[in-house]
């Protein structure tokens, strides 16, 4: 098979487009023929050797399968053809990959490939941000920061779907039909000014506000959460890991709490089944995963440089079969 491997952690352009034998199984696994493969965050910090999992080189990253089921031993929980989503840390850039059962979850009918892919690791962690970590009740109004990227998109959509409304703050120009089209109600451009905008339409602030980038807006959205706010501290794309001052927090009554779902999955593996049982639900009331650009396999190092430079707005997914 061909499978897209990591020499160094030295960054994207160290992978390289390989021939590797086809996965055997151990016993019980099950091998998925991928059709499709999410670009997320998580898989260009491996490349860099900056992700919290250290997976020593070389090896397949890739995290956000969607594929068929290949071959599956007597007695496992899926069959040969079901279609599938694999949760698994490595091997996603690959025509094949080896999985447990407890790993794989059925792609919602209706979506195509590339959309189950997009779901993977963004629409999981909005879910666990909006739901588990900051209870949003229908009615309130979240803020999502990042707006325009992977995870911004699935925050707007999935909070949509939970019966908020949502502002998107974004950085980025030229995202405004894409976040339309993920369901904010209302955008305000990050710029000098932003947070005088933002109060325009939400006098009071917002009751929950989404942050995957964290650096240099932190303070002045702290100040835009309304009292009995919540603050979802999801990561740091933006590069800079900001403090808090605790007299913001004391004061105004607002909780910053943290949103890593893949730490809290270690600790709850049962997470991921439950939260796409209901992301399941919102895909049959009407929620589309966006899938905003793809590429092939052996443009993988490509479609990760543009993650690391902004070029990507949305979510993108490798498209590696038919």
């Amino acid at each position: 098979m061909k499978a897209q491997v990591l020499t160094a952690e030295t960054g994207p352009s160290a992978l390289e487009l390989t021939d590797l034998p086809d996965p055997v199984p151990a016993e019980g696994q099950v091998v998925v023929d991928i059709k499709s493969c999410g670009v997320c965050f998580p898989d260009l910090l491996m490349s860099q050797g900056k992700y919290q999992l250290r997976v020593p080189t070389p090896f397949t990253p890739g995290t956000e399968v969607a594929g068929v089921v290949r071959s599956a031993s007597a007695g496992a929980s899926v069959a040969v053809g079901d279609k599938v989503l694999v949760a698994s840390i490595v091997g996603g850039f690959a025509e094949q990959v080896a999985a447990a059962p407890e790993q794989l979850l059925p792609l919602p009918a209706g979506l195509t490939f590339d959309q189950g892919a997009a779901m993977g690791i963004n629409y999981q962690t909005a879910l666990f941000a909006l739901k588990v970590r900051a209870q949003t009740a229908p009615g309130e109004i979240v803020g999502v920061l990042g707006a325009a990227g992977g995870v911004g998109t699935a925050s707007i959509a999935v909070a949509k779907a939970m019966g908020a409304k949502v502002i998107a703050i974004v950085h980025r120009t030229g995202a405004e039909e894409l976040l339309r089209e993920a369901g904010a109600d209302e955008i305000v451009q990050l710029e000098e000014g932003w947070g005088a905008k933002l109060k325009e339409v939400a006098p009071e602030g917002v009751d929950v506000m989404i942050d995957p980038s964290g650096g240099e807006v932190f303070d002045e959205a702290l100040r835009q959460v309304a009292p009995d706010g919540r603050y979802v501290v999801i990561g740091f794309a933006a590069g800079g890991i900001p403090t808090v001052k605790l007299n913001r927090v004391l004061f105004r009554n607002i909780a910053v709490v943290g949103a890593a779902w893949g730490e809290y999955v270690r600790t709850h593996p049962d997470l991921p089944a439950l939260l796409h049982d209901e992301l399941t639900e919102m895909i049959e009331a009407g929620l589309v995963p966006l899938v905003n650009q793809t590429y092939t396999l052996d443009q993988l190092p490509q479609a990760l440089t543009d993650l690391a430079e902004g070029r990507i707005l949305g979510k993108a997914v490798v498209k590696i079969a038919e």
